[in-house]
């Protein structure tokens, strides 16, 4: 008996999500259903693909090797029936994007019902990473980033730019003055990053130049903590206008020391392998972010 592509499509599921349970969520299966096609798929091909414990599943050799052709077979069926959307002018297949947290959530998340209402045969994977991710490893199709491009093996396409504040919250400045010089910032509870260390330089002109190294009373590895730390009163921050758009025009937070801001703005890409070939689901999300964000 030859194996079905239910069958493949189990074992990677499988190996994908690290579990037969989890498998089972991500496919709509029973978990005795993905067990049972992995069974089968062993006894067709007379070898063990994966050794289970009771705490988690290992490949065998055999397996990482079938793996790959398991891989390329189902990516080879994906491509075919996207390749019939297009014509169809449909595009269509799961498209896998990255993102920092704050940018999926105030910059992505509120375009998805857009952009399912124009593409609904595109079903979406939003992953959030606050540091950049190998794309191949974690089979991504395209990964938003914010600030200079470091890998020269991605090809970038811009989005936009996104200029850098200093705020607070109106009750943290009641509660502790309102700086009137970078200096007096020093004597503030500063809210800063824990990497890269150029998030932690501010966009500030004075005797040191055009940007002020802060010393961070608290720091976070991600823009949305610092965000509520400073909409809480904590300290002082310093965010990119995305994530704090709809903050200053409410009054939630406020800008501090804005004469002696410079005018810096972050670049925003989409990146993406440069030997990928640019699938409609690829080229229409990229076209869609572009538009609404340009």
């Amino acid at each position: 008996m030859k194996t079905t592509i239910e069958e493949l499509v189990a074992f990677r599921a499988v190996v994908d999500t690290g579990s037969i349970t989890a498998a089972a969520d991500q496919l709509g299966q029973t978990v005795s259903g993905i067990s049972r096609a992995l069974s089968r798929l062993e006894q067709k091909l007379g070898t063990t693909l994966m050794r289970r414990t009771t705490r988690r599943l290992e490949l065998t050799e055999e397996g990482a090797a079938f793996l790959q052709r398991t891989r390329a077979i189902l990516d080879a069926i994906d491509d075919a029936e996207e390749h019939m959307a297009a014509r169809r002018q449909q595009p269509a297949g799961r498209l896998r994007v990255n993102a920092a947290s704050p940018f999926m959530l105030h910059a992505i998340v509120p375009l998805v019902p857009e952009f399912r209402r124009l593409y609904p045969q595109i079903s979406l994977e939003l992953d959030t990473d606050d540091l950049p991710i190998d794309l191949l490893e974690r089979r991504t199709d395209v990964a938003i980033r914010i600030g200079p491009l470091r890998d020269s093996t991605l090809h970038a396409r811009p989005l936009g730019t996104h200029r850098l504040r200093v705020l607070a919250s109106p009750a943290y400045l009641d509660a502790h003055g309102k700086p009137r010089k970078v200096d007096e910032l020093a004597g503030h509870a500063l809210l800063g990053f824990t990497q890269p260390e150029s998030l932690n330089r501010w966009p500030l002109r004075g005797v040191h130049g055009d940007e002020w190294t802060i010393a961070p009373t608290v720091v976070a590895s991600s823009g949305e903590t610092l965000r509520q730390l400073a909409l809480a009163g904590v300290g002082i921050v310093c965010l990119s206008d995305f994530m704090t758009a709809a903050d200053r025009a409410s009054g939630a937070l406020v800008q501090v020391l804005p004469k002696d801001t410079v005018d810096v703005r972050q670049p925003v890409n989409a990146v993406y392998y440069r030997n990928t070939q640019l699938s409609a689901r690829i080229t229409s999300f990229l076209d869609f972010l572009s538009q609404r964000m340009g």
